[in-house]
């Protein structure tokens, strides 16, 4: 009789482990996937800045520095192999983008220019797609990073290497532009 409960209790603790494990492996796998849905928002945003950068040529020649930028950062940001590279180098592009908008405000003809709105509006819709499935990996991780660390899943993690991952964020240059009060000129 003892020896049949204390298998029963054997059996209950190593269901309760594949239970954990399973959950984790999912909740892992749910966050990649998620991060492959970045990926191709990503992809895409790659494809149009070499576009961008050759209609912003034309009228803004003396703007060499901002638009080698640019191109330097969706360099590193294609180059980039791992989760963690790749959030790093997406917000180095991030804020070279951001520097290439403020410099462009100086140029009202190419605001205008068709194709430049074109791709403008293209890269804005990019944008609002990124920053959907941006909060969605980000809740993908958060999911995954409760599992990792909360008892008594962090235990079966452990054992496993199962670790806390990095969230997709603004990155300290954007949080820092974002902080800052809007100047209004008139």
């Amino acid at each position: 009789m003892n020896l049949l409960i204390i298998v029963g209790i054997i059996a209950l603790l190593a269901i309760m482990v594949i239970a954990m494990y399973n959950s984790l492996v999912r909740l892992r796998n749910n966050r990649e996937n998620a991060f492959a849905d970045i990926d191709v928002q990503l992809k895409q945003r790659h494809d149009l800045i070499p576009q961008l950068v050759e209609t912003v040529k034309g009228y803004a020649s003396h703007e060499k520095e901002t638009l080698d930028r640019v191109v330097k950062a969706r360099s590193g940001a294609i180059n980039a192999k791992t989760i963690d590279e790749k959030i790093t180098a997406e917000n180095a592009l991030s804020s070279a983008l951001a520097g290439l908008k403020i410099t462009l405000e100086a140029y009202p003809d190419l605001k205008a220019n068709q194709n430049f709105l074109q791709l403008q509006e293209e890269i804005s819709d990019i944008e609002n797609k990124l920053s959907a499935v941006r909060r969605y990996f980000n809740s993908a991780t958060k999911e995954f990073n409760n599992a990792v660390q909360t008892f008594p899943s962090n235990l079966i993690a452990g054992m496993f290497g199962f670790k806390k991952e990095m969230m997709f964020d603004l990155g300290t240059e954007e949080r820092a532009t974002l902080e800052q009060a809007p100047k209004i000129n008139f």
